[in-house]
């Protein structure tokens, strides 16, 4: 597997400035003969779809849901950072690129990373541009605030609907290309598998998901923006239609899935409340800005909120982490939790709670500030929960949220597979091992916006594409395959539904490969998950037609990829001999529970290559160098 970079000589700096005029360009004329097909109109897909339509390209855009509009970019939260500086309290690009290296906990690509700080400037502009209502200040400026892992304010936001302000923008720009024709939109479509000729992604095998119909399309390049794989825990804050095929479809084609281990456990989420629930809900990390985060000091303490006193209670991220408080990253706030958790001190009917307490807030900036500011995500917890934020603290635990790990790409976002072109979560790239806040927008946009309309460009302006349809035999061989798998589920007729083998895995997933992560208990996952997946193979029971509208089969198809995704990332979790960011290995750790990390032997992208069924992927490296932030032990301390 060839996993050359292709990062950029010269300065850090001016490597993106210099490659935009050293790459190849298709002029205007000659755009229109090309066609790329995009998978996924979140903030990643519709900026590249609606881009690539604006400068002439035919762009085939296709997502499961009923509407481009309702991708699960629309459920972010917080915000977008961006080195604007409005705020003049110290930000930088080089300030925002450092930020992201060492919240990654030095597992992402140094180059990758300072294009996005840099592009973060012009995603701003662009974004108001299109009407994006960002928060102002009195005097019309745009407004700034805080989020973990960062000393300054960079965080534009539109109160707690950032995602859904942004994705409009987006849509508008998507909108306006359907109608004039560049963009064909295909909703309630799902890409099933990838269509290979002659070694590059030359198109994409689809179901209809309201008439069951099996089609084909070509194309002379793929983009997959297609998200993240967090739902292979079952419980996670993503919708629960989200999922890991088409990204797992193009590994099981020979593209190289990047450090899947790699999960981020967002620790502002609503506690899990039983058996019932189908997916968590996220409450933004904004909320941490002014939000005191504290449990009692007392175990088993069943209080309320108001009967405990001040020298009572443990307001562990300031007492831990002074510098950074209660915006520490996700995953030190997050395993803290978890600590506190353990020892006995946990809120709630279940103790697996802390309180994220806004009284102080409220009584030095009144109700009125505090309600400007979260209101609607007061009123969603209020609406969840029963219980009034503003009158008793808010209770809160960690959840899946995020993956840093993807599809692996080069410093043209194209997989090793020629064609293949993969933007936003579906990547592994800008992350490392741990996404600090208000940074998943921030890469959808500059991937979609600013940088795929330039790549994408330089590999259709180097190759010489021959002209191929659907008519040709790979298109007619991954669609018998697409129909072969549909046959095989729908012909099982067992006993057990799809989600209850869900449960199962994601209960398998949370234990052994979550939170906290072990040798012991990554082998017994590594036991346990084959037995379901031969379970899974010989007891579902699919209802319905392949004929129509199926929510069952798609359930079906997709718990079956992700019954092999995980044994995937269960693998590169044992195969890390380290704790960094999201994974927490609880060997490698400090006496009081911080990460160890291991420069020597995993300053590196792991990526695996699909081998065959029932058989081991093969693991390569793509060694990591950092030139301008040093390696060093990550503190916030």
């Amino acid at each position: 597997m060839d996993l050359n970079s292709k990062v950029p000589d010269g300065p850090i700096q001016e490597k993106w400035t210099k490659h935009k005029f050293e790459m190849k360009l298709v002029n205007p004329a000659n755009k229109r003969k090309f066609t790329v097909a995009v998978v996924g109109t979140g903030l990643a897909g519709a900026s590249a779809a609606a881009t690539m339509g604006e400068l002439g390209y035919d762009v085939l855009n296709f997502c499961f849901q009923d509407s481009p509009r309702r991708a699960h970019s629309i459920a972010a939260q917080g915000g977008i950072n961006s080195a604007k500086n409005y705020q003049n309290d110290g930000d930088s690009v080089f300030r925002l690129f450092y930020d992201t290296v060492k919240g990654g906990d030095f597992r992402s690509r140094e180059a990758n990373v300072h294009r996005l700080a840099e592009v973060s400037l012009d995603i701003i502009d662009q974004c108001v541009a299109q009407g994006v209502p960002f928060a102002r200040e009195y005097g019309g400026h745009l407004a700034n605030r805080s989020f973990g892992g960062a000393q300054v304010s960079r965080t534009f936001y539109a109160r707690g609907q950032t995602g859904q302000q942004l994705l409009i923008g987006a849509y508008s720009a998507l909108s306006r290309q359907i109608k004039s024709g560049k963009v064909k939109s295909f909703p309630r479509t799902e890409m099933l598998d990838l269509v290979l000729v002659d070694g590059r992604a030359r198109g994409l095998v689809v179901r209809d998901l309201c008439s069951g119909e099996i089609s084909s399309y070509a194309a002379d390049a793929v983009v997959l923006a297609t998200g993240g794989y967090g739902n292979v825990f079952f419980l996670s804050t993503n919708a629960m239609n989200c999922n890991a095929t088409a990204a797992f479809r193009a590994y099981k084609k020979g593209a190289g899935f990047a450090n899947p281990c790699y999960t981020q456990i967002h620790p502002t989420c609503i506690p899990v409340s039983g058996e019932h629930q189908s997916k968590l809900t996220l409450m933004s990390e904004s909320l941490r800005n002014d939000g005191r985060v504290w449990v009692p000091k007392k175990p088993n303490d069943k209080r309320i909120p108001a009967d405990i006193p001040e020298e009572e209670r443990d307001y562990y991220l300031e007492r831990k982490y002074p510098s950074f408080g209660n915006l520490s990253p996700r995953d030190i706030a997050s395993r803290s939790a978890k600590e506190a958790c353990d020892s006995g001190c946990g809120v709630g009917d279940t103790g697996l709670g802390v309180y994220l307490d806004f009284a102080d807030a409220i009584n030095r900036m009144g109700e009125d500030v505090i309600s400007q500011r979260y209101g609607n995500l007061f009123a969603m917890y209020e609406k969840i929960t029963a219980e009034n934020p503003y009158k008793t603290p808010m209770r809160i635990y960690p959840a899946v949220h995020y993956t840093m790990g993807g599809l692996w790409v080069d410093y043209n976002l194209m997989s090793n597979i020629k064609g293949l072109h993969v933007l936003g979560e579906a990547n592994f790239s800008d992350h490392g091992a741990n996404r600090l806040g208000a940074s998943a927008l921030m890469q959808g946009l500059a991937d979609g916006y600013f940088v795929i309309p330039y790549t994408i460009g330089n590999y259709l302006g180097s190759e010489s594409l021959e002209k191929v349809t659907t008519e040709h035999p790979e298109f007619k061989k991954a669609e018998e395959d697409v129909r072969g798998r549909i046959s095989r589920l729908m012909g099982i007729n067992g006993k057990r539904t799809v989600d209850s083998f869900h449960k199962v895995l994601g209960k398998i997933m949370w234990d052994y490969c979550g939170m906290a992560r072990n040798k012991g208990g990554l082998e017994k996952a590594l036991q346990e998950i084959p037995q379901v997946r031969e379970e899974f193979w010989s007891d579902v029971r699919v209802l319905g037609s392949r004929d129509s509208m199926n929510q069952s089969l798609e359930k079906a198809m997709r718990v079956a990829d992700f019954l092999e995704f995980g044994e995937v990332m269960v693998r590169d979790a044992l195969t890390r001999e380290e704790s960094c960011g999201g994974h927490f290995r609880e060997e490698h750790q400090t006496a009081d529970g911080e990460a160890v990390r291991d420069d020597e032997n995993f300053a590196h992208v792991g990526v695996w290559e699909y081998q065959g069924d029932n058989k081991a992927p093969l693991r390569h490296k793509e060694q990591l160098l950092f030139e301008n932030v040093k390696l060093a032990t990550r503190s916030y301390k």
